[in-house]
């Protein structure tokens, strides 16, 4: 049976991991720019998922679609692809394939026009390499104890943080010059993601051999986890000079309907210990969130000036996503005072993103089919 991976440049991550999944069940994922006979696989969110469907419900061969969209709208998805894998997919991808191949119904995890019956297992990340002979960045944790009201990861993931061991990761690092990670929070690397083990973290990074960048894109920290003892763990082991957080609002009153566990002043904490040891914030923020005041609006403003006088600013514009408290919101509009303080900063360089078009921000990530 001839598999067919679309090539879709933001699953590109997610084709690493798969790749090699399916590979460990003897499948090869052949990479194609349209849908090909037997099987061909599709790795959608909420933006990209538009432009496939129709290619989809067209294709004259057996269609399987997983990642962030089709995980929360397994229902809608399965109107138009054949199979939908619904949340990870290390196991339930090459099970299915098999399934598929041997003329048997799908397996747990899997969703159809007949039904859905949800996995009934959890994925080990050392049960399956982050890469094979696709490289990609290395997972070293999976899942989020926070419950943020616009983040899809606690439900896709889930809320108990899994870590993959330090001699896999560095296994698997050994084979680049450059070390990238992927994780919701790389200071809460063998920890419960609320009380860190920095003593972990540390026992990660002298394992490792290359340039380690960590705490940068495409894994993050969170503002409440940055310190002196973890800022040193970057400066003592790592080549980044940036530190990439999420502030996301300026107003403590929004961050609190937002469940985002951390205030404005940890972020404000978190940017000066940057300046003061020579790295660059460079801080997330979301505008337009549905029930944030002018007044909020204006607070994260202020945060975002603070921000760019000693780093830079990441900016988007609310989008609701499926699957989280926040899907059936609607983002309100910007202040004109905002859009032009924005305008402004932008064209200094201080600030990048989007808060104009969604497709900016989600065509800059990876998902996990």
């Amino acid at each position: 049976m001839i598999v067919n991976w679309r090539a879709i440049p933001q699953a590109n991550n997610s084709l690493a991991a798969l790749s090699a999944a399916c590979e460990s069940d003897g499948y090869h994922l052949q990479i194609t720019d349209e849908p090909l006979d037997d099987v061909t696989i599709y790795s959608l969110n909420s933006i990209n998922e538009r432009l496939y469907r129709d290619e989809i419900a067209g294709a004259d061969c057996i269609t399987i679609a997983g990642g962030p969209h089709p995980s929360a709208c397994y229902r809608e998805v399965a109107e138009y692809a054949d199979y939908v894998v619904v949340g990870e997919g290390e196991y339930t991808l090459p099970a299915l394939l098999a399934a598929i191949e041997e003329g048997r119904d799908p397996p747990p995890g899997v969703a159809t026009a007949a039904g859905y019956t949800p996995a009934r297992h959890t994925v080990l990340l050392d049960a399956h390499p982050p890469f094979s002979q696709i490289k990609g960045f290395i997972e070293i944790t999976r899942g989020c104890p926070f419950s943020c009201g616009y983040c899809q990861t606690p439900r896709l993931f889930g809320r108990c943080m899994r870590h993959r061991s330090i001699d896999e990761i560095a296994r698997y690092a050994s084979r680049y010059r450059d070390i990238r990670f992927v994780t919701p929070n790389a200071f809460a690397y063998g920890s419960d993601g609320v009380h860190l083990r920095l003593d972990r973290v540390e026992r990660l990074l002298r394992s490792l051999d290359g340039r380690i960048y960590f705490g940068t894109f495409p894994g993050e920290v969170r503002p409440e986890s940055v310190s002196q003892q973890s800022i040193d763990l970057i400066l003592d082991y790592c080549a980044n000079t940036r530190l990439h957080f999420g502030a996301q609002s300026g107003s403590n009153a929004v961050l609190r309907r937002l469940h985002r566990g951390h205030t404005v002043e940890d972020v404000i904490c978190a940017v000066e210990l940057c300046r003061e040891n020579g790295l660059v914030p460079i801080v997330d923020f979301i505008v337009g969130l549905p029930f944030e005041s002018d007044d909020d609006q204006r607070a994260t403003l202020d945060l975002v000036r603070f921000v760019t006088r000693a780093g830079k600013a990441h900016i988007h514009y609310f989008m609701p996503l499926p699957g989280t408290p926040l899907s059936n919101e609607q983002p309100r509009p910007l202040l004109p005072e905002t859009e032009k303080v924005l305008g402004k900063l932008a064209l200094g360089g201080k600030i990048t993103g989007s808060w104009m078009d969604h497709e900016i921000r989600f065509f800059r990530r990876t998902s996990h089919l």
